[in-house]
């Protein structure tokens, strides 16, 4: 049975899992928009993964004997002047996710929830994935800067990761 506390810091993560799905799903609706379909293929496979983060917490809630609550969420935010920019808000946006992923743990830990803190263990190595592609994703920008025929390969790259299941860091 889930504390109190430790049901609505999960329900907290719910919502944090969904405006993550969000953001990705802008951000993948503005590079379809742009003729950028590596991209926007990475970014919808992205969504979709954030959207199937949200419904583990879910169901781990309501498994647990607690009430998983569903939030509204407010439009995403973003800056899309520069591919930079945009993928400096999502690296941000993900260290934000595994702060938040830490408090739980933390919570779990001091409520000696060992099952939570237990599950909790996948999403702590999935942000560590989450934050490595983000960070070399802006690393392969940085290495582009401002060159066409370099963002045309980086989007076909893009399209071949997303296509082929692997992640962009291996």
């Amino acid at each position: 049975m889930l504390s109190d506390k430790m049901q609505s810091a999960l329900n907290e993560q719910i919502k944090v899992e969904a405006e993550s799905s969000q953001i990705y799903l802008a951000m993948a609706s503005w590079a379809e928009v742009k003729g950028f379909e590596g991209i926007a293929t990475f970014m919808f496979k992205q969504s979709d993964e954030e959207r199937a983060h949200m419904l583990k917490l879910v169901k781990y809630v309501n498994q647990r004997g607690g009430q998983a609550a569903i939030s509204a969420l407010e439009e995403p935010k973003l800056d899309y002047t520069s591919f930079k920019k945009l993928f400096t808000q999502l690296y941000k946006h993900e260290v934000r996710v595994s702060e938040c992923i830490n408090d739980l743990v933390d919570i779990a830990l001091s409520e000696k929830d060992y099952a939570t803190h237990n599950f909790l263990q996948w999403y702590v190595s999935e942000q560590i994935e989450e934050e490595a592609t983000a960070k070399v994703i802006l690393d392969k920008i940085d290495l582009i800067g401002d060159d066409k025929g370099g963002l045309y390969l980086f989007d076909n790259d893009m399209k071949v990761f997303s296509s082929t299941g692997h992640n962009i860091v291996q």
